[in-house]
């Protein structure tokens, strides 16, 4: 027989030993030091603790012990804590739907027991003492300890080396071990962690505010530059804080996304992040942001990944439409009229916010039975956010039918003998591509180009508001091949489609006949078109695509439309430009995401020249 034949032999069922369940199971929660850590941190903080403390050796590999003043554990409940789907968190399918706790699966302390040796020490609040258990043992013995839970976990997959090969040095395993705690201690403020590697404390999180845990993590200077979140509305809320443009980072390190408390990746938001900052990041740059989004829980699907990474929304199409409307008129905010003390009030609202409505609050209950309910977000935006001043655009500075102006005017109508300007007043062009600015703290320098392109840009971006595109049909209807899932998302989102400009329909079970399409992009290829729309109602519900195309034709109208370099301005006009930056949304990055302008305050520039020194 050969291997072949014998691997194909066929074998007799038979049940699983549950040693090799557990180290199955493990498989999919345990990938490393890092996630024996988070399951072990998240059931402490379940378990109420106010202070964690924990300490690795190696990185973790060798040991991780998490010592909590938590609620504890009875001695009679020890050894169940141990067995797989064993938990204090759910007992019903409707708990389950509605589950705010960070676990609920009652798998992981068998899981991490199957490939390790692990030890668990704990005392409640009636007991007189502590009690030990390890899968070692027939029954917990009497223990020492301070009411709460301490759990030790040794030689991780030392018996099982297939899986001991994968992991990598000591420096790398307690760097997730320590983004783990990051993530996970942004989540829950309110309580401190310390955290020992070896003898040597290498973090040291004092409880508080959301403000302040989020200067412990990211710094003073994420703070500084920091756009404050903070909108409902219906079933949703989103609060945090998001980096303005100009303080971008090359690489996505410091991007921390909640929903309902627990950490996790979702595409729909991520699609919405990408979609908010989509014309005013310059070039691969990434935002940096710490969001919480709250929704009804049972509209929100967690039992999706053993490791609760992911999410599942009910209706993926409202939450990313929130979440984008949200952060587009939050990132409107970062503006050159913005008052310099706006980062202090931004930082005072959001301790305020996280004092008032810390994020455990209950949620708020549907109008409507969760099972019927879809989150609409048709009524008008309503958040603090669109105090921007939109309406100040007339008709004469936006006309609706001036798509591409050969030269677009500056506005000459404005009072330039005002002081205190946030961008000043101009006092000369410098090579004919820069306006000198002198403001009321110092100096600043515009490019005049840039500066003016966003501003024509928004401009025609609001001449198209609330008009409806005119769609061009095509003679002759192109044919594409498609695959099935494809046909199907033409036949369940004409009317969404249609919306948006395009009439799709089915031309065969695996074909899609493109019969119209927006007319601004009729010229285009219309096949990756149509195939990039459906990709994004299949990723998130909903297409931002047709957004993105219009926006970026417009941002090439614009750019001819703006003043060249060496045309030579007035005073006039040079102050003219700075008070339509001044009232322009983003007006701090030109439509491709590099800066505008630059500033130097008095004290800069007496650096400069030692003044003082």
């Amino acid at each position: 027989m050969t291997v072949v034949n014998a691997m194909l032999a066929r074998k007799s069922i038979c049940a699983l030993p549950d040693l090799l369940i557990s180290q199955i199971a493990a498989g999919e929660v345990i990938e490393r030091p890092a996630s024996v850590l988070k399951e072990l941190v998240e059931n402490a903080i379940d378990a109420g603790a106010q202070t964690i403390e924990v300490r690795l050796e190696s990185g973790g590999i060798r040991r991780i012990a998490v010592i909590d003043d938590g609620s504890g554990i009875p001695p009679e409940e020890l050894s169940l804590a141990l067995t797989r789907h064993a938990t204090s968190k759910i007992t019903s399918l409707p708990e389950l739907e509605s589950v705010a706790s960070m676990g609920f699966r009652g798998e992981a302390l068998a899981s991490i027991a199957a490939v390790s040796k692990l030890t668990i020490t704990s005392r409640s609040g009636q007991a007189p003492h502590a009690w030990a258990f390890s899968r070692q043992m027939t029954q917990p013995e009497a223990a020492s300890g301070a009411i709460g839970t301490w759990i030790e976990v040794r030689d991780l997959f030392d018996d099982v080396p297939a899986r001991r090969k994968f992991l990598r040095a000591e420096a790398t395993e307690l760097g997730h071990c320590l983004g783990t705690l990051e993530r996970l201690a942004l989540a829950v403020p309110e309580v401190g962690f310390r955290v020992f590697n070896g003898d040597r404390a290498i973090k040291n999180w004092l409880p508080g505010s959301l403000l302040q845990r989020i200067k412990q993590i990211l710094g003073d200077e994420f703070v500084q530059e920091g756009l404050l979140v903070e909108h409902h509305t219906g079933l949703l809320r989103l609060t945090g804080m998001v980096s303005r443009p100009t303080a971008s980072r090359a690489r996505a390190d410091r991007q921390f996304l909640f929903v309902n408390g627990r950490h996790v990746r979702d595409r729909t938001i991520s699609h919405a992040l990408r979609s908010a900052y989509a014309d005013v990041l310059h070039g691969d740059r990434q935002p940096a942001f710490v969001l919480f989004l709250e929704i009804e829980p049972s509209l929100v699907d967690v039992n999706v990944h053993p490791a609760k990474h992911e999410v599942r929304f009910r209706d993926s199409g409202a939450v990313h439409q929130f979440v984008k409307n949200t952060l587009t008129q939050v990132i409107a905010q970062s503006s050159v009229a913005q008052d310099e003390s706006a980062p202090s009030q931004a930082q005072g609202a959001l301790t305020q916010a996280n004092d008032a409505q810390p994020l455990s609050q209950p949620y708020p209950t549907p109008h409507l039975a969760p099972t019927q309910s879809r989150l609409t977000l048709s009524e008008p935006w309503s958040g603090s956010a669109h105090a921007t001043n939109r309406s100040s655009y007339t008709p004469q500075t936006a006309p609706h039918n001036a798509w591409v102006p050969a030269h677009a005017p500056l506005v000459d109508d404005v009072n330039t003998e005002q002081v205190d300007w946030p961008l000043g007043r101009a006092v000369a062009q410098v090579h004919g591509v820069y306006i000198l600015s002198q403001t009321h703290q110092g100096l600043a320098l515009i490019d005049m180009h840039a500066a003016h392109e966003r501003v024509v840009y928004e401009q025609l971006k609001i001449a198209l508001e609330g008009q409806t595109l005119p769609t061009q049909a095509l003679l002759v209807p192109v044919i594409m091949p498609a695959s099935e899932v494809e046909v199907a998302l033409v036949q369940e989102h004409t009317s969404s489609l249609e919306k948006i400009g395009f009439e799709l329909s089915a031309a065969g079970p695996q074909s899609i006949a493109i019969r119209s399409v927006p007319a601004m992009l009729a010229k285009g290829d219309l096949e990756a078109l149509a195939r990039g729309v459906l990709k994004d109602l299949a990723d998130v519900g909903v297409s931002a695509l047709l957004t993105e195309q219009r926006n970026t034709l417009l941002a090439t109208m614009a750019c001819h439309g703006a003043v060249r370099a060496n045309r030579r301005l007035t005073l006039e006009e040079m102050n003219a430009l700075l008070r339509q930056m001044e009232k322009t949304e983003r007006a701090d990055q030109c439509n491709h995401g590099r800066p505008t302008w630059v500033h130097w305050k008095m004290n800069d520039l007496d650096k400069l020249f030692l003044r003082g020194q």
